[in-house]
Parts: structure tokens; sequence; C-alpha cells
């Protein structure tokens, strides 16, 4: 049996699905049917068992089943380095999501520590094109399979700094209202530049130590004038006492590590990502998925679940042979999707092979 994996997966009232049941082993998950027949929604039920908002950053009140409007639920049996933990992850109508992990409440982050999923999706295929602030989020998720704590970090930060803002909003003056705050963000915000960084030292050995049929490239952390140095606490504290008078006439806080972007550069070509071919952006991210999972695999001691939306359909068929068989040579249970069954014809037998139908205004999953 694989080092990580759910061998119990159950959706209830969980977007378009009543109920769901699987029964699961340890191999990949090969999931096809029509477009809106309920694909992606099982996926995201998945990534909804590690902290966060899950593949799609939904509120907890944007995945309930409609009209019901119950409320909804996902629980699994997780098999994880040698334990095995019942996971349950919840919202009553209009309530706040809930964890449990062996029947006990526990914090999101409770998750991260005994599991690690990591995903892509078609919505990340334009993040080389975009603003930073998806690149951001992206690197963040792959720092968190990393390092859990990374999350209570980004949390420390991003509270210090909504009131930081809203100090600046009422136009306060006053330093000593400004001193804690800014102690709390130089802090955390030093923590979230050494986590990154680390995460992308890592990620960039997993990548060129592979041999891979995928892209490699060369990534780094900017930030909008290269002269900021975000990893030190004391000079990220002297930096946001500096742009004090900056930030007041903005009204936000300009400084940090929430301003900093990731770049890419694909190896192959020397060229930015942003300037590649849809082909290559598109390998380039598979590329970087694989690299996590594989430095996971070692790191972790079991490669991490694996979500892989709609992504069979844009390669070509040695190309999708490639990468079922990096995914299967790491033992990793990816779960997949696709329209049709021939997307996942060189899994043959490797795979648990699932059909998922739109009937009588529900999903229905069969295995096949």
């Amino acid at each position: 049996m694989s080092g990580l994996h759910l061998s119990a997966l159950t959706l209830s009232h969980f977007r378009s699905h009543r109920r769901v049941e699987l029964e699961l082993d340890d191999r990949p998950v090969a999931i096809f049917g029509s477009n809106g027949a309920g694909k992606t929604n099982i996926l995201e039920a998945v990534s909804m068992l590690s902290p966060g908002r899950g593949l799609r950053r939904a509120k907890a009140d944007e995945i309930v089943r409609m009209p019901e409007a119950l409320g909804w639920k996902v629980s699994g049996i997780l098999h994880s380095l040698g334990q095995t933990y019942e996971v349950e992850t919840r919202a009553e109508a209009a309530g706040n999501r809930t964890v449990n992990i062996d029947s006990k409440t526990s914090p999101q982050t409770a998750l991260g520590r005994i599991a690690r999923v990591v995903w892509l999706i078609p919505a990340m295929d334009r993040l080389w094109l975009e603003g930073a602030e998806g690149r951001r989020r992206f690197l963040d998720r792959i720092t968190l399979s990393f390092e859990p704590k990374h999350a209570e970090a980004s949390i420390a930060y991003e509270k210090a700094m909504r009131e930081r803002n809203r100090l600046l909003k009422d136009m306060v003056r006053d330093a000593m209202w400004y001193a804690a705050l800014e102690a709390q963000m130089a802090d955390a915000g030093a923590q979230i530049i050494a986590n990154r960084t680390a995460a992308l030292i890592r990620l960039q050995a997993a990548m060129e130590n592979a041999q891979t049929s995928f892209p490699t490239a060369s990534l780094s952390i900017v930030s909008p004038d290269d002269g900021d140095d975000y990893s030190d606490p004391e000079a990220l504290l002297n930096a946001l006492q500096a742009s004090r008078a900056t930030d007041l006439r903005a009204g936000r806080t300009l400084v940090g590590p929430h301003r900093v972007d990731m770049r890419a550069i694909y190896s192959a070509k020397s060229m930015e990502a942003k300037q590649c071919s849809t082909g290559e952006q598109k390998a380039l991210l598979l590329s970087l998925i694989l690299a996590n999972a594989r430095a996971l695999a070692e790191d972790f001691g079991a490669a991490p679940i694996i979500l892989l939306d709609e992504v069979a359909a844009h390669l070509d068929a040695d190309r999708r042979a490639a990468l079922y068989d990096e995914i299967c040579s790491l033992k990793a249970q990816a779960w997949m999707t696709g329209t049709g069954a021939e997307l996942f014809t060189e899994l043959g037998d490797r795979a648990q092979h699932l059909l998922v139908s739109d009937k009588a205004n529900s999903s229905e999953v069969n295995f096949l």
C-alpha cells in the first residue's frame, strides 16, 4: 500500500452530489464523464481534506447542494505513513466549516500535518499571464505542502496587516498605534519569505535531479523593488516604518511579502514563462506539480494526493503516457478528470476508473 491515500470517500449534499460513497485502493483514480456531470466536484471534495478553501477557493456556503441548502459534509478514511485516520469536514447551513480527525474537533492546519494534497486546475492555465496574486497563492500552496506551519505565519501576517490597513484608512498618524502591528508583520513576514524560499529551493532541486519528460525552470522570488529585503525581520520592520507616509496616502500597506512575485524562466529556451507558448506554459505547470510530488515523497515520506482537473485533454498520447508513468512510479494516488475514457487508456489497470453521469438532477458515480 502507498504511504498516503484515501481508502474511502463520502460526499453528502456537496455541490451536484446528493450522496456519493467510494471505496478505493491506493491506485490513481481516473474520473470521466460529460461536462457538468460533477467530476471536478469530486476533486474539490478531496481538496477540502486539506487546509484552506479548496481548489475553487469557495466559501463554505457556496459549496452546499441546492435547492436543499442543508449544509454539506465530506468524510474519508485516510492512510498516512502507516497510520489510519477518520477525517471529516463539514458546514451546516449558513455555518462555518469545521474539521474532525478521529471524531475530535481539530483546526484545519491539523489536516496539513497528516496529509499533503496538491492540485492543478484549468483556472491555473493563465498563471504566468495574469497578476502576481495568483502566483503567490500557487507558491503558498506549494510552500504549505512542505511546511504546514506556513499557514500560521500567513494568518498572523494577514491579521496584523488588516489592522494596520484599518489605521491607514482612518489616517491615524500616531506611531504608537503601529509599533506592535508592524513588529508582528515583520516577524511573520520574514518567516513567510523564508518558507517560500526554502520551498523554491526544494522544488528547483527536484526538477533538476529528475529524469522527466517535462520541462525544467529557474525559479525565484522577486519584489516590486529589487532592493527590498523581506527575509530579515529587522529589515522588513524598517521598511514598514519608512513606508508609513506613502501607505497613509494609499490607504494600504505597500511593502511586504504580500507584494512579491514568483518568476519562472523556461530553462530550455532561457525565456520567461509568460512569453512561452500555451502548451509550454501548461507543461511547465505540470512539471512544478510533479517536482512538488517528488520532493514530498522524499521529505514527507510519501507522495502527496495529486488532483489534476482536465489535464489529459491538453496532452498528446506520448505526453499523457509520460505523465501517467511518473504518477505511478511515485506511487501517488492521483485523482484525474477527463471527458472520455480514452484519455486514460495508457493507465490501464494501474488506475481505478470512475464514470460520472448526470441523472435526475443529481450526479451518479460508478466504477468500471
